[in-house]
This record gives structure tokens, sequence and C-alpha cells, in this order.
């Protein structure tokens, strides 16, 4: 008897862990709750998905300058185990640490390489890299009991010239090395793979009308679009979170 009460306890320990799951996004204003005219992916995840999705994405971030502001921090002190954190980023990282740093743009390499600027408060900082950031918080989120999945940033318009072609990127190539370097408990999707494709097989007509105000920024329709490729690529690649995606 007391075996079987400790089985089932275990069990019910086990379903309850399951469900009292969250998945926390972070990233920039593609994956963010935009004005109306545009909206973030991340947004339109939850309907897609059997657990909560809480979406932390802040419009006009970087990699850096998320965790300057410290809002992987604030993830971290949210997450308990059993938590998914996803992690994509890349619109913003771009550029170099110039004379005028805009503080975002990261510093220039793949690994351990620091860079040293002045930032917009005067302050003097020590710029790492894209795929340093990533570790960083992934092994943050991890140290949390959380599982992390690194994902390739979402393309601008393919196809913006009239023709439709994707090409990915290389923060989508750190990220991807992100995940390898931090190992276990650490994924990796290809989203922007995912949703470049995606945009071929609509065309260019659709494809536009996705992008009221920019080529960066998706509306609301577009936005769920993106959404769903992320899904998709979760499936296909029989990553972590493909179990909490409803059938």
């Amino acid at each position: 008897m007391a075996r079987l009460t400790l089985a089932l306890y275990a069990l019910l320990s086990a379903l309850n862990l399951t469900s009292a799951a969250t998945i926390y996004l972070c990233g920039d204003s593609t994956m963010a709750r935009g004005n109306g005219k545009i909206d973030g992916w991340g947004q339109h995840l939850g309907p897609l998905m059997t657990i909560p999705v809480v979406n932390k994405a802040i419009g006009g971030r970087s990699a850096r300058s998320y965790t300057v502001e410290k809002r992987f921090d604030e993830v971290a002190s949210a997450v308990k185990p059993g938590d998914y954190v996803v992690i994509e980023f890349g619109h913003n990282d771009g550029g170099g640490i110039q004379k005028n740093d805009n503080g975002r743009a990261d510093c220039p390499g793949t690994g351990k390489e620091t860079c040293q600027t002045t930032n917009a408060k005067g302050n003097r900082e020590t710029v790492l890299t894209f795929q340093a950031y990533l570790v960083n918080a992934g092994k943050q989120m991890i140290g949390k009991g959380a599982k992390v999945v690194f994902s390739s940033m979402t393309p601008n318009n393919v196809c913006e010239g009239g023709s439709c072609k994707y090409s990915g990127s290389r923060f989508g190539d750190m990220a991807k090395a992100a995940a390898k370097e931090v190992g276990e408990g650490a994924s990796y999707v290809d989203h922007g793979g995912a949703t470049g494709q995606e945009y071929i097989k609509m065309g260019s007509s659709k494809v536009n009308a996705l992008f009221p105000q920019d080529h960066t920024h998706t509306s609301p329709a577009g936005a769920k679009v993106v959404a769903e490729t992320f899904v998709k690529a979760v499936v296909a690649e029989r990553n972590v979170l493909a179990q909490f995606v409803k059938k």
C-alpha cells in the first residue's frame, strides 16, 4: 500500500509540474505587443499552445540591451523548475561599437571577445558578443530549473523586391551555436527558416500585405502567420516545446 501511495504521489507530482509549466518569451518588437497596426508574433502564440505563454519581449531591444536593462534577470526571477524560456534576438543587434554607441550593438565575434565603449549614460561598458549574451542568459535560466529554446530571428519581408527569396542570418547561426555551447537544457529552433519558407509559399502579394509599416514589422495577421511558423518549426524539428502544441 505504501509503495502504491508513493508511486501515485510521484505521478501526480509529475503531472502537476507539466500542467504548471509556463513558456516565457524574450525578444524584440517582432515578438512584442504592438500598437494595433503592427504586432509581434509572441502575442499570438498562446492560443496555439496547451500551457500559458508570458510575453516579456520589448520593442527596440537587442540581446545586449535586454541584458543591461536586467530584463533577463526579471524573467529569471519569475521562472520556476519545469518552465521554458524562448530567446529570439537579432534585429537590433547589428552595427558596430561606434563613437555614438546606441546601446544595442554587440561586440563583433562569436566567442568571448569583448569591446569597450562609452554608453549613452556616459559610463564605460564592456560589451560582449551576441553569442555570449545568449549563452549567459541560457545558463541563467537553466540554473533556475527552466529549459531554454534559442530561436533564429524572423526575417524581414523576403518579397520586398517583387520576387521572394530567403537567406538565413548570422544571428541565427550564433543562436544555434549558443544552444550547443550551453548544452543540456538548451535547444535551437530555426524559426527564421520556417518563416522564410512560408513567405515564399504565400507569394509576394500576400506577403507584402503583411508588412503595413516597414519591411520588419508585421500586421496582426502577419504576426499570427509568424506564430504559426514557430509552431511548425517546433514540431518539424521535434523541439522540446512540441509536446505542448495544440493538436
